[in-house]
This record gives structure tokens, C-alpha cells and sequence, in this order.
């Protein structure tokens, strides 16, 4: 799913996808109304793709206006009449990362684009708006065109690539029940609170900054996850050896494209049992929908550590502020590769997974908060 209609036509609703998804469907949402659709219901199973979709499920931008635009009839190819919000942003961050676009001109053209409703978000308007920033704005416009800053067009070529590209076997139907929020946006909203002026936080802000950077965190990832999954076992009357068989389809031996979420160790010296375990705890987010956050967090809190990771989200908060205009912030996948760093001597993909990581841009989008903090004040967040 990648765009679609409103206002004038009924959109793709929730429950029509959530009915695909039970029907062991994979549903894959980018760019524009996909995007929306996979942040509302990424905890039931719709997977979303592309930097619009982590904006949306991180909290960055919350707004349909966003991704709406208006446009001609399917006759003559559907022609853009306005700008879309999400490609205004995206541009104007890569157009002062590379000094395309002043910084100044950015903050004033965004201000003004979004100050309007988004069936007046044409260029000759925006002009109108920002007389002294003309040349900026053809910038902004001649690479939109262009489709170097033109993201939701990019999204839309990196989900139908993940769609060509990925295993089609099916997912099965979820386990928990369906109701009429998402997990993500009850976790999210439910505990969002201004710890200071101007500045927010959420829980999973905090359960973020301990899988970032907790040593300790992998073992509890691990315990909370088994627990659950004894549970899954449980209800099905079988144990979580045969329940994991039963999952991973796995006879006598695991299957060679399963090693690649073992260290060499754990492949010589771990039995079976407990390889099928840990690969189902490690490959959560591709076989379950449940969420798994809430029994992390509830262990995190039993620690004790939850009040130091609080801080250190403030603290990220505080350097990055501090930096503003003076740091530039890479893109998610190089800003994940460049985390990498803190886990060495274990492969990449098993270190991402032991924290719950989908993948590099996973790991990137969650670090970008803490980017600041992470290069100005080395080993600080511990």
C-alpha cells in the first residue's frame, strides 16, 4: 500500500487491512497513506517501509496534511497541483546538509508551508509567502522535480522492492486481539508527558535509550521475550521446543539461512533447544506481531534503571540543543552504521537483533535522538 484516496472517496480502511493480515496476508505500507496505515497497525502485523513511515511511527510528524497533496485525473497521469509537506521537510534537511539551501531559508519556508492548509501548498503560493527566499525555493523545487528529494517517490521504490525481494511466505494470523488502537500509539501517546518546556518524552523514549545503550539489556531483551514465548506455547498446549519447531518448521537440525542470528560460538556450543529458542526471540519482529515492549519495560523498571535512562533521554535532549546548527545529523541507515560501533566483536545483525533491531535503519531512526550526545560526549550515556 502506498497511497490512496479521502475526503472525496472512501479510504483504505484499517479493518480491511487487519482482515487481510488474518488471512496470513503480508501487508507492506510506504510513502504516503501506506505509511499511516503501517504506524497504525506495524503492531498487528503491516509492515512499514521508508523514512516517511519512521516519521509517522516515531512521533516526528503526526499530521495527515503531511503526505496529502492535490492532484489531476488518472487520464492525463495523476500531475501533482501542490507540494507534498514530508518532501518540503526532506528537502530542506538535505538541502542545508549540503549548503544547497540556507539554513534561515529552510526554518522560513517550512514555517510558511506549513502554516498553509495542504490544497494551498502550490509553489507560486509559497513564493508569495517567502519573497526573499526565491532562490532557495527553486532549489527545493528543480530537485523535488527531479526526484532527488522527491521522498515519498523514493519510499514507494523501496517498498515495492521489499515486496519483490522478500520471502512471500505467509505470515500467520496474530494471537493477541484486535482493538480499536494500536499498541504503538497507546504506549507512545498514553505515556508522552513535557519533562520540560517545550520538550517531551515517552516511555519508549526511555525503553529507546536503555536498548541503546544499557550492556545489561540483551539479557533482559532475551528473558522477557522467552517468557512470552512460553506463553504463546502455553496456550497451544505444546513447550517452547515444540512450539518453535512447530514455527521455524525444523525437523532434526536449524536451517543454514537461520545461522546468520547466531554468534560462531553460540553455533558450536548451544543445543538445538536453545538455538530454536533464541532465533525465535531474535527474529521476533518477522513471525509475531505482539508486542513485546511492555513486558521489557515493566523488567526494565524492576532493575532500577529506569530513572538513569530517563535522564540520559534529557541529556540527549539537552546536547543536542546545545549543537543545533552546528551538527549535522546523518541520514538513519549511515547514522545506524556509525552506532554499530558501540557492539564490537559481535556480527552486526546479531547485535541488532539481541535489541529487538529490525536492520541498520531500524537501529539509525532510533539513535538519531542521540546522535548529539553519543559524539560530543563519548561513553556519557553510560
Amino acid at each position: 500500500m502506498i497511497d490512496g484516496y479521502y475526503r472525496e472517496r472512501l479510504s483504505v480502511g484499517h479493518k480491511e487491512i487487519l482482515w487481510l493480515l488474518g488471512q496470513g496476508v503480508r501487508v507492506i505500507g510506504a510513502a504516503s497513506m501506506g505509511a499511516l496505515r503501517a504506524a497504525e497497525l506495524s503492531s498487528y502485523g503491516m509492515r512499514g517501509v521508508g523514512t516517511i513511515f519512521h516519521l509517522y511511527a516515531g512521533g516526528e510528524i503526526d499530521g495527515d496534511d503531511e503526505v496529502a497533496v492535490l492532484h489531476g485525473p488518472a487520464e492525463v497521469g495523476y500531475p501533482a497541483g501542490t507540494v507534498a509537506m514530508v518532501n518540503l521537510r526532506h528537502g530542506c534537511r538535505e538541502g542545508a546538509r549540503t549548503g544547497l539551501v540556507p539554513q534561515e531559508a529552510a526554518e522560513r519556508i517550512l514555517a510558511a508551508a506549513k502554516a498553509r492548509p495542504f490544497t494551498h501548498r502550490t509553489w507560486h503560493e509559497l513564493a508569495g509567502d517567502v519573497p526573499d527566499d526565491q532562490d532557495a525555493l527553486h532549489t527545493l523545487r528543480s530537485k523535488i522535480a527531479a526526484g532527488d528529494w522527491d521522498l515519498k517517490h523514493s519510499d514507494a521504490v523501496e517498498a515495492l522492492n521489499r515486496a519483490r525481494d522478500e520471502d512471500p511466505a505467509p505470515i500467520r494470523p496474530d494471537d493477541t486481539a484486535l482493538t480499536g488502537i494500536t499498541h504503538n500509539e497507546a504506549l507512545k501517546w498514553g505515556s508522552r508527558r513535557e519533562y520540560a518546556p517545550g520538550r517531551w518524552m515517552s516511555d519508549l523514549d526511555v525503553l529507546t535509550a536503555a536498548r541503546l545503550f544499557d550492556d545489561d539489556y540483551p539479557a533482559l531483551h532475551e528473558q522477557a521475550l522467552t517468557t512470552l514465548l512460553v506463553d504463546f506455547a502455553a496456550v497451544h498446549g505444546l513447550s517452547l521446543e515444540d512450539y518453535a519447531r512447530t514455527w521455524l518448521g525444523v525437523a532434526e537440525r536449524l536451517p543454514k539461512e537461520l545461522a546468520v542470528w547466531f554468534t560462531e560460538e553460540e553455533r558450536a556450543a548451544l543445543p538445538l533447544k536453545e538455538q530454536l529458542r533464541l532465533v525465535m526471540v531474535r527474529v521476533w519482529p518477522l513471525w509475531k506481531s505482539a508486542d513485546w515492549r511492555p513486558a521489557v519495560m515493566t523488567r526494565l523498571r524492576d532493575t532500577g534503571r529506569w530513572d538513569r535512562w530517563t535522564d540520559v533521554v534529557a541529556r540527549a535532549d539537552e546536547v543536542a540543543e546545545q549543537h543545533r546548527g552546528r551538527l549535522v545529523v546523518p541520514p538513519p541507515e549511515l547514522c545506524g552504521r556509525l552506532f554499530l560501533r558501540h557492539w564490537p566483536g559481535t556480527p552486526p545483525q546479531v547485535a541488532m537483533a539481541r535489541r529487538g533491531f529490525l536492520g541498520v535503519e531500524d537501529l539509525g531512526h532510533a539513535a538519531t535522538r542521540f546522535f548529539a550526545l553519543d559524539v560530543k560526549t563519548p561513553g556519557g550515556a553510560r
